[in-house]
């Protein structure tokens, strides 16, 4: 069986049925990628993992990266691509109101967070899907509720049609399942991606899972050895 790491959020849906729930979490034990391995990239929304050998390949081959945007953060500083610009980024979607999920998406963020504990070359960026709720104001409040301080770490907020787009077209969000959706159909996914120093997406996480923000943590240590 040919396992490809990191891409293991969609694997891990069917994880909790039952007496099956052992034999596959061994089997996604089993996938993980050996250190040092490189990270795949991922080019469409399927997230066909693509490996590439030369710097032609690469410009050849993933023509992708996650387009221009600029929102508001928790402490009302414009965030936009600029700010991601040579440093690796991980990017999650989540709304203070979620009572079950994005609970545990920003737990899980923050051990993130306390891996690379103000690492100048690391962004965490978590864009509300109910940005018409989530003020500057709220999601400062959902920041000190939640012990965020870190300053790499940016809760955004902005245009509803501009966020979804964002989401669904450059960072893949819902995989194919959202891709060809647009802003009327409410988006929620409990993905993390990873981004390397190009705007290029190398990995896909279950934002709810422990094992996987394990995984994300040492892909984070690959891609900064990848820039040396």
């Amino acid at each position: 069986m040919a396992c490809w790491a990191p891409k293991t959020a969609g694997m891990w849906q069917t994880v909790f049925f039952g007496s099956k729930l052992l034999a596959i979490a061994v089997c996604m034990a089993g996938c993980q990628r050996d250190a040092g391995q490189q990270l795949p990239y991922y080019n469409t929304p399927d997230f066909t993992p693509v490996f590439v050998e030369s710097e032609t390949d690469l410009a050849e081959k993933i023509p992708h990266t996650i387009d221009d945007f600029s929102f508001k953060d928790q402490n009302g500083q414009t965030v936009s691509q600029k700010d991601i610009e040579g440093k690796i980024h991980v990017a999650d979607f989540f709304f203070t109101s979620c009572g079950i999920i994005c609970p545990r998406m920003t737990k899980h963020m923050k051990r993130v967070e306390k891996a690379f504990p103000n690492d100048p070359n690391l962004v965490l960026l978590s864009y509300s899907v109910t940005p018409w709720i989530d003020s500057v104001a709220r999601l400062k409040k959902y920041c000190l509720t939640n012990g965020i301080q870190a300053k790499n770490w940016h809760l955004l907020t902005g245009p509803k049609s501009e966020i979804y787009q964002l989401a669904r077209q450059s960072y893949f969000a819902e995989e194919e399942l959202g891709f060809s959706k647009d802003s009327t159909d409410f988006l929620h996914t409990e993905h993390f991606l990873l981004v390397d120093q190009h705007k290029r997406i190398r990995g896909i996480y279950n934002g709810t899972l422990e094992l996987e923000m394990e995984q994300l943590i040492a892909d984070i240590k690959t891609l900064q050895q990848e820039s040396k």
